[in-house]
């Protein structure tokens, strides 16, 4: 008898997909929209960047404990930890243009409409 798959497993499988998804669009994407996609994705604080990078982070924690108790390879933990700190340097690095990435996004929005008609003086 096979046992069902966790919650979590699909759920991480659910996101694997629909980041696949996600880079399908932005490939397709004119450049306005696809900076501004770009932007919500490298959001430091909200963006998948980031969450990717807490979720590594996590994981790290998890296997710290599991190598402690003899459970996993400390080099496994050791690579997650360096993976954390690489996300998290990636991050701060990629947040230093957040601010070009805004204007870019800030540029692909429409103008404000012009009144089309002129009043004369007379």
């Amino acid at each position: 008898m096979s046992h069902p798959t966790p919650y979590p497993v699909r759920l991480a499988d659910e996101i694997t997909r629909q980041l696949g998804q996600l880079a399908d669009h932005l490939s397709q994407l004119p450049p306005p929209q696809a900076a501004q996609v770009i932007a919500r994705i490298l959001d430091p604080d909200n963006g998948v960047l980031g969450g990717v990078t807490h979720l590594v982070a996590t994981g790290s924690v998890f296997a710290k404990n599991l190598a402690e108790r003899g459970a996993l390879p400390a080099e496994v933990w050791l690579a997650l930890g360096r993976a954390s700190n690489e996300l998290g340097d990636i991050t701060l690095d990629l947040d230093e243009h957040k601010d070009t990435l805004q204007r870019a996004t800030a540029a692909a929005k429409p103008p404000a409409p012009a009144p089309l008609v002129v009043r004369r003086h007379r």
